[in-house]
């Protein structure tokens, strides 16, 4: 869904000479951050670990998010007046202009207890903007039927994990009626898209090679459902809560099928797709481990968390050197 270039420098690059703003789908590292901060802060509160993790993943996310938001505005401004209400409508990348209130939501959230009466309102804003947005993008769909190919998991984006993150948020300023109403949204777009986006996988044509990595948002829907249930039970192990984890634990043993596929494919910045997922599985590991508490949870919750944020850390570093790689290339 984003360029194949082999760095997210170049692919920046090449989207800019082109004439478009930043590349939408280059917010998947921002947001890929901000659920690693999501997982460490489940790690301060039940295993004891630092804040400090938690913290830097976080500030990261949002001088990111930031920088990001500014160019890509910025970048439409002035190439385009029009460039978001294109990428709104693109059959590929329409889906990801979910991730910049979705990022904010998580930010928000995070950084809820230091805003104070704001807070609230900051997240009624930001919840609103995905609304607004997935209501375009569902109107949209609706009113320009999309070729079946065009389908890709990233489509459970603006309306299954964002209500879901949306309803983590809502929870975190204490609205606790709005968290439930919108966990109903992202549970009704789950099964209605669900059907659809997995007939497309099973029966269209194969994804391109370079797509592969968004076949990793098939864990997102769970995954954030699960912490949204946690968001609002307050860490309960309840019934919806173990329907929702056998689903996700079925969806991550598919997700073992694919991981030679993964391991094969060239580095580049299409990896950031899978950080999310990834950061999400750290966060659960750690909240399931932490209600059953079974003879050596803590031990199990660490190797999730640890396994994931290695993951992580992996794919942040490879973004890294080709970075400077590009720029030292440039200079000589």
């Amino acid at each position: 869904m984003s360029s194949t270039s082999t760095a997210a420098a170049p692919t920046v690059e090449k989207a800019g000479s082109s004439g478009l703003a930043l590349p939408i789908a280059l917010f998947s590292i921002p947001l890929g951050l901000a659920g690693l901060g999501g997982a460490w802060v489940a790690a301060a509160e039940l295993l004891g670990a630092s804040a400090a993790p938690a913290e830097l993943a976080y500030a990261a996310s949002a001088v990111v998010w930031a920088a990001f938001t500014g160019i890509y505005v910025v970048g439409a401004i002035r190439r385009d007046s029009g460039r978001f209400k294109v990428d709104l409508r693109h059959p590929l990348f329409g889906p990801l202009t979910a991730y910049i209130p979705v990022i904010a939501i998580l930010l928000v959230a995070h950084y809820a207890p230091s805003l104070g009466q704001a807070a609230r309102w900051l997240m009624y804003g930001a919840v609103a903007a995905l609304a607004i947005n997935a209501a375009a993008l569902v109107a949209h769909w609706l009113s320009a039927p999309l070729e079946e190919d065009a389908l890709h998991p990233g489509y459970f984006l603006p309306v299954v994990a964002g209500p879901f993150i949306a309803s983590i948020g809502l929870a975190a300023v204490q609205d606790h009626a709005a968290a439930d109403a919108v966990f109903g949204v992202g549970i009704y777009f789950w099964l209605l898209l669900g059907a659809v986006i997995t007939s497309r996988l099973f029966f269209g044509t194969p994804l391109p090679q370079p797509f592969k990595p968004v076949l990793s948002i098939l864990l997102s829907p769970p995954g954030t459902a699960s912490l949204a249930w946690f968001a609002i039970t307050g860490g309960e192990i309840d019934q919806l809560q173990g329907a929702i984890g056998a689903v996700t634990l079925f969806t991550l043993l598919i997700q073992l099928f694919f991981l030679a596929d993964y391991l094969r494919l060239p580095f580049s910045s299409q990896h950031w797709v899978f950080t999310f997922p990834l950061a999400v599985l750290g966060n659960i590991g750690v909240r399931w481990s932490a209600g059953l508490g079974f003879d050596g949870w803590e031990v199990v919750a660490w190797v999730v968390l640890g396994i994931s944020t290695a993951a992580i850390l992996a794919i942040l570093g490879g973004t890294l050197r080709d970075c400077a790689r590009y720029l030292f290339g440039r200079q000589r």
